[in-house]
């Protein structure tokens, strides 16, 4: 069991880490086309801040509530960028790329935390097959990602080569 303002001030060799509740949590290694997946899908909404006020970062802990921090691969803000160091303010979008190594019933459970926790645009990416997923009362394939609070829409040649 770790206290939690003891996660806030640590900081891990390597990939950072969960905390779940007295618990850290290790992330799967990411490949390079989960790297690749993840700078272009951060890039999209990058490149789009000033237009239409949305602010990107990758890799970015989360509060979800006290004892609780997850990591999503991208998190997207809107109207407003986060002040805080830890943001505890929902995205509007978090993304996470599959690794090799995910298991999926471990992504699902931290889709749904964020789906539980407000999110209202849960997407999940698997660089291997190209595929994109929503996940609202389950996964759902998609051909494009949508967001209609910024008029935008997110198509795989967006995401991939």
């Amino acid at each position: 069991m770790v206290p939690e303002e003891e996660y806030l001030r640590t900081s891990f060799s390597g990939l950072d880490q969960e905390y779940r509740d007295g618990e850290l949590v290790e992330r799967s290694i990411p490949d390079y086309l989960h790297g690749k997946t993840q700078l272009r899908s951060g890039g999209f909404f990058g490149a789009r801040s000033k237009t239409h006020k949305l602010f990107s970062t990758t890799e970015t802990r989360l509060r979800l509530r006290p004892g609780r921090y997850l990591i999503p691969d991208v998190s997207v803000f809107w109207p407003d960028e986060p002040t805080a160091a830890i943001p505890e303010i929902r995205p509007l979008i978090t993304i996470e790329i599959l690794s090799p190594d995910d298991r999926m019933s471990e992504v699902r459970e931290k889709l749904q935390e964020y789906v539980d926790w407000g999110v209202p645009h849960v997407w999940l990416v698997d660089p291997r097959t190209r595929t994109l997923y929503e996940c609202r009362d389950g996964l759902h394939e998609v051909s494009s990602f949508s967001i209609p609070e910024a008029g935008l829409k997110v198509s795989p040649a967006d995401i991939f080569d």
